[in-house]
């Protein structure tokens, strides 16, 4: 008897057990939270915030400047037609030359020569130019007439000896000797200075004539200054000037 009781009990434990009901169902597991990408995300949004910025006090903290526009002579200086003012970032370690010290820098005169398209520095300019060996600076002070319209500094002229005399009480008619007297004085100046257009506190109130300074060999300095003095140089631009 014992052994059939167990019989049935095992034979009731084999079958299949049964399914819960629906209410009984288990709950779906949630989803797997990824909290990694999530601060990889918020930390290159603050990198972008930081880089955005940087670059706007960067980009204020700018600085108006002299910039060359014409090229400038060794010796030469500044003035308000070669020169304009462009905006840099700030940096110690370059000694800009400010804008609002345009005035001040009109005093000094470029140690070497200097291209066109160059912002200016401090070490661009000096009290005294050293003139180069063989060269020699003169300044005449010319008429109405005596120049070609629209010279600047840096240009390249010949200066020529025009006679002041007049032959037209001449019985003779012989015009020979004023021809004679019109001579080349040098055939390759560079203007070193000239007043520009907006430099009108650079020329004498009341006068008429035009200051201009030219360096030439020294051979032909004391015949130009000579002939300066007598008011018998006319300049005549020639080959060698930019845009020419």
């Amino acid at each position: 008897m014992k052994i059939q009781e167990r019989t049935g009990a095992g034979a009731g434990r084999s079958a299949a057990p049964a399914q819960p009901s629906v209410g009984d169902r288990l709950p779906t597991p949630p989803r797997e939270r990824k909290p990694a990408l999530a601060a990889l995300a918020v930390l290159l949004i603050l990198v972008g915030a930081l880089g955005a910025t940087m670059l706007v006090l960067q980009a204020g903290d700018r600085i108006e400047v002299v910039k060359v526009t014409q090229a400038i002579p060794a010796g030469g200086s500044v003035n308000t037609s070669n020169t304009t003012s462009v905006m840099v970032a700030k940096d110690d370690s370059i000694h800009y030359v400010e804008w609002a010290q345009l005035d001040e820098l009109k005093k000094l005169k470029a140690v070497n020569a200097i291209p066109a398209g160059v912002v200016a520095v401090g070490e661009m300019f000096g009290s005294e130019a050293g003139v180069a060996a063989g060269k020699a600076t003169v300044g005449l002070s010319l008429k109405a007439g005596q120049y070609p319209t629209g010279i600047k500094q840096g240009d390249t002229v010949a200066a020529y000896r025009v006679s002041t005399a007049t032959n037209a009480g001449n019985s003779n008619g012989n015009s020979s000797s004023s021809a004679s007297s019109n001579s080349v004085i040098a055939d390759s100046a560079r203007v070193s200075y000239v007043p520009g257009p907006k430099d009108s506190g650079d020329e004498i109130v009341g006068s008429t004539n035009l200051a201009v300074t030219l360096t030439v060999d020294s051979d032909k300095a004391a015949d130009l200054a000579q002939a300066a003095s007598n008011g018998e140089v006319a300049l005549v631009k020639v080959p060698g000037n930019s845009g020419n």
